[in-house]
């Protein structure tokens, strides 16, 4: 079974790495653990993500024209108060949006507040946050 020290490990396409390491690391306030010809592999808010080296042109499309279903990934906050740091880290740093802060599920024991932006390579990050924790899975 995975425990609390465990890290979760994910892996995505990008097309420019330093624009990666710069959205990642200098807007985003991940850290850089490695670095190859081919791959970066970032802590991100304490899991592993990997971002291959890709030159497929479908990971270069315009953020009018994404799409936020099947594929997506990013951070359920268990704290409002972090939820609402990189909210406004976000704005000052000029991230790009897919979607503003908005509430979805109101009126439900599901409700929650919610974000997404776009990474350079066209990837849709969402961050989340649920009034009940219990929510969270």
């Amino acid at each position: 079974m995975r425990e609390s020290r465990d890290v979760f490990h994910l892996a995505i396409p990008v097309y420019d790495l330093d624009e990666t390491v710069n959205f990642y690391v200098t807007k985003l306030g991940c850290k850089l653990a490695r670095r190859y010809d081919d791959r970066v592999t970032l802590d991100f808010f304490g899991d592993q993500l990997v971002c291959h080296l890709s030159t497929a042109p479908a990971f270069q499309t315009p953020i009018a024209e994404l799409e936020m279903y099947p594929r997506h990934f990013g951070v359920t906050f268990r704290e409002n108060a972090d939820f609402d740091a990189l909210y406004q880290l976000c704005q000052q740093r000029d991230v790009p949006f897919f979607s503003e802060v908005s509430t979805r599920f109101g009126g439900m024991v599901e409700v929650h507040q919610t974000f997404v932006i776009c990474d350079p390579s066209s990837n849709l990050l969402e961050f989340k946050h649920y009034a009940d924790s219990r929510m969270m899975y």
